[in-house]
């Protein structure tokens, strides 16, 4: 069963997935690996002699509009960005369970055909906790670990999305901008976090795949106790999905190699300023 409500609505996905790359003014390659899951897109792109990274996008986006959020990665990191198996973008159209370890089993499939015996992640939101889920399946396989305003650690209880649930409902039935721009404001907190980028990739996204609103379930701690890589936590002190509160003193319990950063007064949806990018690259490299 495919994942878009039409093949036009396909198409228009992947049009802007190919614009946004052909924005990131970098030489990158594709690549295709079959997992037991189905075929996996990757893109690889960076610095080729660089520190090997697997970078993982958000929910319902795709690693091509992910990537244009990378760029301070590009100097320093080999990056094979996923596309993630089930969402928007190359990959196959396979829906996987947010409620069990199947995107680790996945992901652990990825790392064994690229041929390493260890690789450092990076991922935000959703991506983060396909990380997380990978972290309890193969331990072993972390080198350095990113979560960024991740999923899959303490996420907030369903309630804290209502705020967004009625203007998305009043965007299906209107299809006005105005409804969909509410529905993204409690993420971002400010209008000037909604970037074009941001807005076109949700608006497509909602408009012609068949939106996936689970979120990776919290990972067990008897589990990820079992990894020993080191762990950097950002959370985001605003975040109505992944609240910093919750999501930053049990990551101190579950991860036994973690470092932990509060975004102050941020929502889900913000910019990283100059110096929490130079933390990240220093923390990977």
């Amino acid at each position: 069963m495919s994942i878009y409500k039409s093949d036009k609505g396909k198409e228009a996905i992947l049009s802007l997935y190919e614009r946004q790359l052909e924005r990131l003014d970098k030489k990158f390659e594709d690549i295709y690996i079959d997992t037991t899951f189905g075929k996996t897109h990757l893109i690889e792109t960076g610095n080729f002699t660089g520190v090997p990274l697997l970078v993982f996008h958000g929910g319902n986006a795709t690693t091509a509009y992910n990537l244009l959020g990378c760029d301070f990665l590009m100097k320093d990191f080999h990056i094979y960005a996923v596309d993630t198996i089930g969402h928007p973008g190359k990959s196959a159209e396979v829906c996987l369970s947010p409620n069990n370890y199947d995107y680790g089993k996945w992901v652990a499939e990825i790392i064994e055909t690229l041929g390493y015996d260890k690789i450092s992640c990076f991922g935000g939101s959703f991506g983060a906790g396909i990380i997380a889920k990978t972290m309890c399946v193969v331990p072993n396989k972390m080198e350095k670990v990113v979560l960024y305003v991740p999923s899959g650690i303490s996420n907030a209880p369903t309630i804290n999305s209502i705020s967004m649930m009625i203007p998305m409902i009043m965007y299906w039935i209107t299809h006005k901008d105005k409804w969909l721009r509410k529905c993204i404001l409690p993420m971002a907190i400010v209008e000037e976090n909604i970037t074009d980028d941001i807005y076109e990739t949700a608006k497509l996204s909602i408009d012609f795949s068949k939106v996936k609103t689970g979120m990776p379930s919290n990972v067990k701690s008897e589990d990820m106790k079992k990894c020993k890589a080191p762990t950097l936590v950002m959370a985001a002190e605003m975040d109505c999905l992944f609240p910093a509160k919750q999501v930053i003193p049990r990551a101190e319990k579950i991860i036994d190699n973690c470092t932990t950063y509060l975004l102050k007064a941020r929502g889900h949806m913000h910019f990283l300023t100059e110096d929490e990018k130079k933390m990240i690259v220093d923390f990977l490299v």
